[in-house]
């Protein structure tokens, strides 16, 4: 399929996934947002927040981490209390009410935490740090050192996805999203330099990609392959990590993820497009594809998206854009203008820069 064969109005066809009837190809990419209350509870402020843009296909929330391990910053919400759960019912209920589906995104910090932040010592495939340094609740601090997770830890962190996963969906979520990218612990087992393992999860690229196919294995086990999906970001360095042999190490992980027939896979433009397609052709499913990078240069826009769509990708994911355009959907769709979102309110809470953004104004 070449761009050419892509008409004007693809990108708000509607789209089959799972048992999901999506009225466009729109999903809004999971963001941090660090709104959550005391405790890692939903509040009512991110129930208006995802409200506000349940235009999307699909939106996909901020990262929620499966267990008090695995919190990798402060002010961030959970999906291992039973208040949680609670908390989150109001906010997909929002969704629901304004005609939107959203999925959980499932995040386990690994080794990209701190003491000060989950109150014990992260862990990680080995006792390699994070490069930087990490948010905690007095500021940025150097990562620490993880404690390696024994061979026989490992299934209760596997575990700990499947459980968030189940509390997602009694909490009204229509799905998961496991956050396979960007550093974090799956993403430290599949790298070559933040697992030194020389045990069934460490060395060769059939055991770096166990830790990722056995947590969504137990996922699907947990809530159904059409309710299941995961993030992942091919050849990026964020927190430090490195991977060796990127297209042989995804084409392999997207072969063992397949036979589970998940809702899709996520993927971000980390790699050169030549990977990425090589990825799509290996990959029999729907793809979800972040034409950008995460807090790189570039903002994606339309074009990117119809370039995507033109190359084979299914939906498309909005980061930032999404940020200061709860109307992001009608701006694409129309050609307004995407209203910048102010830096400085990412993370410093409350309600600026957060439930401020407004429509766009039409003017005489």
């Amino acid at each position: 399929m070449t761009t050419s064969t892509v008409t004007s109005t693809r990108l708000f066809d509607g789209y089959r996934l799972g048992e999901l009837e999506l009225p466009n190809r729109v999903v809004m990419a999971p963001m941090t947002r660090v709104r959550a209350a005391a405790g890692g509870l939903a509040t009512p402020s991110m129930a208006t927040y995802y409200a506000q843009r349940a235009t999307a296909g699909l939106i996909v929330s901020e990262g929620v981490q499966p267990s008090s391990a695995g919190q990798s910053n402060p002010g961030t919400p959970g999906l291992h209390t039973d208040e949680q759960v609670d908390s989150w019912r109001p906010v997909t209920a929002a969704v629901h009410a304004n005609g939107g589906r959203i999925f959980a995104q499932i995040m386990h910090g690994g080794r990209v935490s701190h003491p000060d932040t989950s109150g014990q010592q992260p862990v990680g495939p080995s006792a390699v740090p994070a490069g930087g340094e990490v948010f905690t609740p007095s500021g940025l601090q150097p990562a620490p050192v993880p404690r390696a997770l024994e061979s026989a830890e490992v299934p209760e962190h596997v575990g700990a996805y499947a459980e968030a996963a189940r509390r997602a969906i009694d909490a009204g979520f229509d799905g998961v999203e496991l956050h396979g990218a960007n550093g974090y612990l799956i993403s430290q087992f599949l790298s070559s330099n933040a697992n030194l393992r020389t045990d069934r999860y460490g060395g060769s690229i059939a055991n770096r990609i166990r830790f990722a196919v056995e947590a969504v294995e137990a996922t699907v086990e947990a809530v159904g392959a059409a309710r299941t999906s995961i993030r992942l970001s091919p050849g990026a360095t964020f927190w430090g990590v490195e991977e060796t042999d990127v297209p042989e190490l995804y084409a392999e992980l997207l072969r063992e993820l397949a036979g589970m027939d998940p809702a899709y896979i996520h993927l971000e433009a980390t790699a050169d497009e030549e990977t990425l397609l090589g990825l799509r052709r290996a990959w029999p499913g729907a793809l979800v594809m972040n034409p950008s990078i995460p807090m790189g240069p570039k903002q994606a826009g339309r074009a990117d998206a119809d370039h995507w769509l033109g190359l084979g990708a299914d939906l498309i994911s909005f980061g930032r854009g999404f940020l200061a355009n709860p109307d992001l959907v009608e701006r694409l769709r129309t050609g307004l203008p995407i209203a910048p979102a102010d830096e400085d309110t990412y993370y410093q809470g409350g309600d600026a820069g957060y439930l401020t953004y407004p429509a766009y104004q039409h003017t005489a």
